[in-house]
């Protein structure tokens, strides 16, 4: 009987030799690869796919956003002639255009205009779209189709809607003083008079902004919860102090937004100043975007440079209230 001797592999054999770090045995008894502390590298391709998802939008933001306020800021630090546009040898004047609008008997006047015209429009707008968001709360029969309705000043053009109003507010035949005589009341001229010619532009343009107000409202007070109101209401809470308590906290959100898009919607109209008053009487209605319209379109003798210095102007205070709010809504995110 022989017997065979197994002997054990020499020193360094591979069946002995110690594994190496980057391999350990795996759940199944085979060697898997450990990590080593490396971050694999993104695959060059899923860059390049990025970058063209990305490229449409920063073409349209360069195209549409960043080549025009180059081009105002140009006009408005040039003497821009339509000699000058022809021959492109416009003359640089520096900030004298600004110098111009800033020491302009128009510009304390179309300031005051602005302001008013904002402000005011601003309130009701936003005051009429709450009342009618919380009153379309509540679902009732044909609530659908009236709020459909109010959505047709929102729809039509507004060179509809601004002839409209001044046919409505003409002082021979309109049908707003032919209402007012039922009353005894004389006759309005909305549209030819200083006194009343502003009040005119700003119950268009109310009229105009509630549709907006109230989708936007509307849909903030979808995402506040039912079960409050019930709460609420077992507390023996009433409909103002639901109003005051829930509605009115919760809604902050959507408000800030929807009076900053608002404020910068309003800051340039133009259309239903200009149809229904094109800046008068007497520059009663000439806002800076009508200042602004009127220099460079209103007139026979177009002047661009000082008409792009009063829209950079404009763009400024758009920017300082947009700041503000992004301010706000930083405080009120940390709170």
């Amino acid at each position: 009987m022989t017997t065979h001797s197994t002997s054990a592999p020499p020193a360094g054999s591979a069946a002995t030799a110690p594994r190496s770090a980057a391999q350990t045995p795996g759940p199944t008894g085979r060697g898997t690869t450990a990590p080593t502390g490396r971050t694999p590298r993104r695959p060059t391709s899923g860059r390049w796919a990025a970058a063209a998802f990305a490229a449409p939008l920063v073409a349209y933001l360069l195209a549409f956003y960043a080549y025009p306020l180059l081009r105002s800021i140009d006009l408005s630090l040039h003497d821009y002639t339509i000699r000058a546009f022809v021959q492109g040898d416009a003359e640089f004047v520096g900030f004298a255009n600004y110098a111009e609008v800033l020491s302009s008997e128009l510009f304390g006047k179309a300031l005051w205009n602005t302001a008013v015209f904002v402000i005011v429009s601003l309130a009701f707008q936003y005051a009429i779209g709450l009342a009618l968001a919380v009153f379309f709360r509540s679902s009732f029969r044909l609530s659908g189709i009236l709020r459909a309705l109010f959505l047709v000043p929102w729809l039509l053009p507004l060179i509809v809607s601004g002839s409209t109003w001044a046919w409505m507010l003409n002082s021979d035949n309109g049908i707003v003083n032919s209402f007012l005589s039922a009353f005894g009341i004389g006759q309005i001229n909305w549209l030819t008079s200083p006194d009343t010619a502003m009040a005119a532009v700003v119950i268009a343009n109310i009229w105009l902004g509630i549709p907006f107000n109230l989708v936007i409202l509307y849909s903030g007070l979808q995402n506040i919860p039912e079960d409050l109101y019930e709460a609420a209401s077992l507390d023996g809470a009433g409909a103002w102090r639901k109003f005051t308590s829930i509605t009115f906290p919760l809604l902050r959100p959507v408000s800030a937004i929807t009076l900053l898009l608002g404020l910068v919607y309003t800051l340039k109209v133009v259309d239903i100043i200009w149809i229904m008053t094109a800046g008068g009487p007497a520059n009663s209605t000439a806002t800076l975007a009508i200042w602004s319209y009127r220099e460079a379109f209103g007139t026979g003798q177009p002047d661009m440079s000082p008409a792009a210095a009063v829209g950079n102007l404009l763009i400024v205070i758009a920017l300082v209230f947009g700041f503000v709010y992004l301010r706000v809504q930083q405080r009120q995110e940390k709170s």
